[in-house]
């Protein structure tokens, strides 16, 4: 018994030595069900053919914003990220069509098709600017939260909206339509809305949960609108260093990580709200004239978006997509 132990001792070591060591960087909390499945997903890798390859995993976005963690794996300092949009756009602009086109999408089975459609053509973007794609993932929808209630558009232009730090062409658009942009990172969302820096930030639900944001914004308005979207990257460089009998096993360790990513935050999307609603979030309820009239605000942005934040020969392929989905729906 105990020559067995030490046997899978020594082989647990060799597969260690064996394995190309990477760091994957996410600004996913530590504990979540995200780490969770990153934590699967990096035993796999482990124990891919070859030795696979090991991971440490950065947590809680200590390794900076999405844009700091781009220019950490440009430079070698870090191999992997788990990135939003806003992170895969300072690789390439194309994936912005994903999610910088709000009230765009009606349904998360439109997000879907749309994102799996476009995938190979933005994967292909994306490894020719080096990184490679290991999955796709989203959060489900973003929702207002706010110090205090708001139900139509108009009444955002009083408080100090969030933004991402970095995303120059979302906050001139706002600062245009008459808002108060205020950049930060994911991080600071938290303090900004206790010291009354920001009064209003548009996240998930589940998000809104983990970081605590609905407790100093207690008020959450009932409109989807935009997805969460992003993806998990892995430098080209890196990804070549891995033995070629691993890469399959890998990738599809991967996969099936997003997979579990995407149907885990789906889920805790609405169950985040029904804990919000327990511990005081007053939810504003959407009825079909506030929806309108926030679709109505958000396809006034439509022609400044195409083109300046969404590339146009994109931006039509997504409508183009919608209009053939929702064609097979009738």
């Amino acid at each position: 018994m105990l020559l067995k132990g030490f046997l899978a001792f020594v082989l647990s070591l060799e597969l260690a030595a064996a394995a190309s060591p990477l760091r994957l960087a996410t600004a996913a909390p530590r504990g979540t069900s995200l780490h969770q499945a990153l934590l699967e997903m990096r035993q796999k890798w482990m124990q891919a053919p070859g030795g696979g390859a090991t991971l440490t995993l950065y947590t809680d976005g200590v390794q900076g914003g999405e844009a700091d963690v781009v220019r950490k794996m440009k430079n070698g300092l870090i191999q992997a990220a788990m990135l939003t949009v806003v992170g895969l756009s300072e690789i390439d602009k194309s994936v912005s069509a994903l999610q910088y086109m709000p009230m765009m999408f009606r349904s998360l089975e439109e997000v879907d098709y749309v994102r799996d459609k476009m995938a190979p053509a933005l994967e292909k973007r994306l490894l020719a600017k080096d990184f490679v794609v290991l999955f796709w993932r989203d959060a489900g929808w973003t929702r207002f939260f706010s110090k205090e209630p708001a139900r139509l558009p108009a009444d955002f232009k009083r408080m100090k909206m969030f933004t991402w730090a970095g995303d120059t062409y979302q906050a001139d658009l706002m600062k245009a339509a008459g808002y108060q942009p205020v950049p930060l990172e994911i991080n600071d969302i938290f303090p900004g809305l206790q010291n009354g820096m920001i009064t209003a930030v548009a996240q998930p639900p589940f998000w809104a949960l983990a970081g605590q944001m609905y407790k100093p914004a207690p008020n959450m308005l009932e409109v989807n609108w935009a997805p969460l979207v992003g993806a998990t990257v892995i430098t080209r460089k890196a990804w070549d260093t891995i033995p070629a009998e691993a890469r399959d096993a890998m990738l599809k360790a991967a996969k099936e990580a997003g997979a579990q990513i995407k149907a885990k935050s789906r889920t805790e999307s609405n169950e985040s709200v029904a804990t919000m609603k327990k511990n005081g979030l007053k939810v504003q309820a959407a009825t079909p004239e506030v929806e309108t009239e926030w679709r109505k605000f958000a396809e006034g942005f439509y022609p400044q978006i195409r083109g300046k934040i969404v590339p146009e020969d994109l931006f039509d392929e997504v409508v183009r997509l919608l209009q053939e989905y929702r064609k097979g729906k009738s």
